[in-house]
């Protein structure tokens, strides 16, 4: 079995994997980071998201050993202190989520959105989330949502 060395949530692993393993179920099974759903197993709805060297990627379209020496950023990391990240704090106050099956996954698309495009219109946003589904919001509050965080991050001058 192959050995990787990769780090989540600012934790360096070595683990044998099984080549086969989609690093949704390495991150779940192995290291117990259930915040990353699993949705489709086709990479279609994009909840399973997480982002790997700071680009975000559906974690079920990725085998393990393809994540070996990168860095992972799960949900689980984003919040210090007891503090939300500021994604995370406008996806509650714009009422952005109703089930919260995508959440972890759009918040951390949206992450990487504003990486590349830290003041994007709400077509934008729309955009850059498309591969992200919400059978819930009609997206509306989660556009806000991205908007209001984008704001909060400090990252946009709306």
């Amino acid at each position: 079995m192959p050995r990787i060395t990769v780090k989540v949530d600012d934790i360096t692993y070595e683990e044998d994997v099984e080549p086969r393993t989609l690093l949704v179920h390495f991150l779940r099974d192995r290291l117990g980071k259930t915040g990353t759903p699993i949705g489709c197993d086709t990479s279609n709805c994009g909840s399973c998201t997480v982002l790997m060297d700071g680009r975000s990627v559906k974690s079920c379209s990725v085998l393990a050993v393809q994540a070996d020496e990168s860095e992972i950023v799960t949900i689980e990391s984003l919040a210090s202190d007891g503090n939300w990240h500021p994604m995370q704090r406008a996806f509650h106050e714009e009422h952005a989520l109703q089930c919260g099956y995508c959440t972890p996954g759009m918040i951390l698309a949206a992450i990487d959105l504003l990486n590349d495009d830290p003041d994007p219109s709400d077509e934008a946003i729309r955009q850059g989330l498309e591969g992200n589904l919400c059978r819930c919001t009609g997206y509306c509050n989660i556009v806000r949502a991205v908007r209001r965080g984008a704001e909060e991050m400090g990252v946009t001058s709306r």
